[in-house]
């Protein structure tokens, strides 16, 4: 539904999706271990940095929508987030902004019902999170998280919309989640092991298989094979990503600031200094 001189803003839930925009599984990768080759130029993609802290990035995306308004360039931004998102300040900054801005943005919540362990009923008295952005007086639309084409038809007339230039829109993708939040996360303690269940059996890849299986498109030995690849890029990326030498301590002082301070040299003489024992 994007198009290459669109902007995608992800949050940590979507780093992969810079495979899409042709970035190396090493560099995606990369990120996850916190190691300096898994930095990227945003430019070279169209594709953000990552912003750990929760919905920062929703005022980046619109500042980013707004400034294409205002120069009259083409294209939009998309940001995406989670349910917790939509309890922070900067997300409904960011909403307030656009909507009066008018800034061609896509704010896409994945809505899976949890914020780690705090259930959606403990963040909020709205019935549906799509009632937020409407207050906003953005657009919003409710769909199936499940179903690709469902929230692939959302995002398309959502795109559209930023594209004829009508403003902003909200996109609510509404799954649950089947997997811990993560590894130090014990789930069993507040979820329902009934609701895991239906939720991986209904899970998105598994239902888009099914579906084009019926239509005759994926065939076994197609499957295998596109299984085969993702596996290899996997494979491949890992490994390169674990070859990645040590990074050196010093580069902490590095795409810091762009004046950096005089005091910074001082600093990173004596970094330098203690590292060399």
């Amino acid at each position: 539904a994007l198009e290459d001189d669109d902007w995608i803003f992800p949050s940590y839930r979507e780093s992969a999706i810079g495979l899409l925009r042709g970035m190396p599984a090493e560099t995606v990768l990369s990120w996850w271990r916190g190691h300096p080759s898994g930095w990227w130029n945003p430019a070279d993609y169209n594709v953000a940095s990552i912003c750990v802290p929760i919905a920062t990035h929703v005022p980046h995306a619109v500042g980013l929508a707004w400034g294409k308004r205002l120069k009259g360039e083409p294209g939009c931004a998309i940001a995406y987030f989670g349910d917790g998102a939509t309890s922070e300040g900067a997300f409904h900054e960011g909403a307030n902004f656009a909507a009066v801005m008018r800034a061609p943005v896509i704010l896409f919540c994945n809505n899976n019902g949890w914020a780690i362990s705090t259930p959606l009923s403990a963040q909020t008295r709205a019935q549906a999170l799509a009632d937020k952005a409407i207050g906003y007086g953005i657009p919003a639309a409710r769909v199936d998280g499940g179903d690709v084409l469902a929230v692939y038809e959302a995002t398309r007339d959502a795109v559209a919309r930023t594209r004829a230039g009508e403003g902003p829109s909200f996109i609510e993708a509404v799954t649950y989640r089947a997997a811990p939040h993560a590894t130090a996360d014990d789930p069993s303690a507040y979820v329902d092991a009934q609701l895991v269940a239906e939720a991986r059996a209904n899970e998105c890849v598994g239902r888009y298989v099914r579906y084009l299986r019926r239509l005759d498109v994926l065939t076994d030995e197609l499957e295998q094979k596109l299984r085969a690849e993702a596996l290899e890029l996997m494979r491949a990326g890992i490994g390169a990503a674990e070859a990645q030498p040590a990074p050196d301590p010093s580069s902490i002082f590095e795409h810091a600031l762009a004046s950096p301070p005089d005091a910074w040299q001082h600093d990173l003489h004596e970094l330098r200094r203690i590292l060399r024992g």
